[in-house]
């Protein structure tokens, strides 16, 4: 099944985000191998694919995972959760309707 993963950053997180980002992409790089992640990306805080020094306010991941308590765990193992970027993180079981 589909999970989104819904995820707040801490205020200022752009430092940290920054010093986690390798490791966590990595992990959704192997998601996209295994065929299971469906998108990702974070929120700017402005209107702009390139926020600059405004950063990001948090992320959006929607993948395939086993349960609910797996997509948690995988949540709850991300480095930018470990490196403190995340103030929370929601996960949802998540039904695709487009595109189909």
């Amino acid at each position: 099944m589909l999970y989104a993963i819904l995820s707040t950053d801490v205020e200022n997180s752009l430092e940290k985000r920054l010093s986690a980002r390798p490791a966590h992409l990595e992990r959704l790089q192997n998601l996209q191998e295994a065929g299971r992640l469906v998108l990702a990306g974070p929120h700017p805080n402005i209107d702009s694919n390139d926020p600059g020094e405004a950063g990001f306010s948090g992320s959006l991941v929607v993948a395939e995972f086993d349960s609910l308590e797996t997509a948690q765990s995988w949540a709850d193992s991300d480095p930018y959760q470990t490196a403190g970027v995340y103030t929370q993180v929601s996960v949802k079981p998540f039904k695709q309707v487009f595109p189909n």
